[in-house]
């Protein structure tokens, strides 16, 4: 069951909630004409602003402090410039939260541990160089990416979001997107890619990283109506090879992502359009995809386009329900289990979803849209909250009955 440990929730007529204790179990958690969103608030902004939030990343210390980070974008922040990230800090497993430190210049940034230390990776602005930053005192201060020795470690424009970095073969690896084309389009302008560095290197020096030629945009995908590849994954396949899985933009529906497969840490295999297309629930918006070795699966939490939209409206802004999903093969996806939802698909998502195992259980960062005590989310994407969320004994979702879906 999903476990949502904000305090003051309070009992739904019909929606299937309950309140035992401290602790709002359900199968569903749907807006019941509350001002406040399911979960533990973390930051939230004013629509009037214009500033809204974007890219949660989440990550564990060794120690077991959780730290969460997000950036501003639209139109009232400073995205195209020098973009602001906001770190935070959980003492008590995610139970309470509070702010640590403001970055500026960064953007579309994960945290990771490597070896003990916190990292932080994205861009210093909306398509802008890629870097990489250094805390060792638990998120307070951070390296400034000055150089090529400092954490610069390519100039040029790059797409990403909160993506996995994950270790295999004495290397960690992160996908991005190369955004320098010759056109400034969305979508068409991004490339995949994968960089990678050895285990032992310096992560700030930019010559420790390895990046592979990119795969541009193709328009004839999909039978013309390719809109995008990008925010891909960093994975293992079952066979043992480093692949990019990535979000699929694609108007008409079904979902699709795309898995492009390395050769080597410098090349891909070439990308078959009528293999190499996967059917995946969710896979129109951003996903986070990670393995879970006890299970033997790859686990993801996607925004799950119920019956009632298929069809009827573009997957990619269909963002009202998280839905935990998992795969044997990263080919075939099950939708387990419904983690969120609102009926309401205008102004309400949750999205961008950056998540954790946990022992048995799955902690996770919401990008939020959702009703406040002023004028609510500007619309579905443009979110106004960061919430965090717990799903306890997540594994427990291979043997229910697929009726939460």
């Amino acid at each position: 069951m999903f476990l949502s440990n904000r305090k003051n929730s309070t009992f739904c007529p019909g929606t299937g909630v309950m309140l035992i204790g401290f602790l709002l179990i359900l199968a569903t958690a749907v807006g019941c004409g509350s001002d406040r969103p399911p979960g533990t608030v973390i930051c939230h902004y004013n629509q009037q602003d214009s500033i809204y939030v974007g890219s949660p990343s989440l990550c564990i210390l060794p120690d077991g402090t959780y730290i969460a980070s997000h950036d501003e974008f639209g139109p009232g922040s400073s995205s195209t410039t020098a973009a602001v990230t906001r770190i935070y800090r959980s003492e008590d497993r995610g139970e309470h939260w509070r702010p640590v430190t403001r970055l500026d210049g960064q953007f579309w940034s994960n945290l990771f541990v490597h070896r003990g230390i916190l990292f932080l990776m994205g861009t210093d602005k909306e398509h802008g160089n890629l870097i990489i930053r250094r805390s060792e005192d638990r998120g307070n201060t951070w390296s400034s990416p000055i150089d090529s020795i400092t954490g610069l470690l390519r100039m040029g424009e790059y797409h990403t979001a909160p993506m996995p970095v994950i270790s295999y073969r004495g290397r960690i690896w992160r996908a991005v997107e190369c955004a320098r084309s010759n056109t400034d389009i969305w979508g068409k302008r991004y490339s995949a890619m994968i960089i990678s560095a050895p285990d032992s290197a310096d992560l700030l020096q930019a010559a420790s990283w390895s990046v592979t030629d990119s795969l541009p945009y193709d328009s004839t995908y999909l039978d013309g109506k390719f809109g995008a590849w990008l925010e891909g994954n960093a994975v293992v396949t079952p066979d043992g090879n480093v692949a990019d899985l990535l979000r699929v933009d694609y108007a008409p529906g079904p979902e699709y992502a795309a898995l492009i497969r390395l050769r080597d840490s410098v090349s891909f295999d070439p990308f078959d359009p009528e293999k190499d297309f996967v059917r995946m629930p969710g896979g129109a918006k951003k996903f986070t995809v990670r393995y879970d070795s006890l299970s033997g699966r790859y686990w993801s939490l996607v925004n799950y386009v119920t019956q009632e939209w298929a069809g009827k409206q573009n997957p990619a802004w269909v963002r009202n329900t998280l839905a935990l999903s998992s795969s044997p093969n990263l080919q075939e996806w099950t939708v387990h289990r419904t983690v969120l939802h609102h009926p309401d698909i205008a102004k309400h998502g949750f999205q961008y979803a950056d998540w954790l195992f946990d022992g048995n259980d799955i902690v996770l960062l919401s990008r939020t849209a959702y009703d406040d005590n002023g004028t609510g989310a500007h619309n579905c994407h443009d979110a106004n909250y960061m919430t965090f969320h717990r799903i306890k004994d997540f594994r427990k979702a291979l043997t229910e009955q697929a009726g939460n879906r």
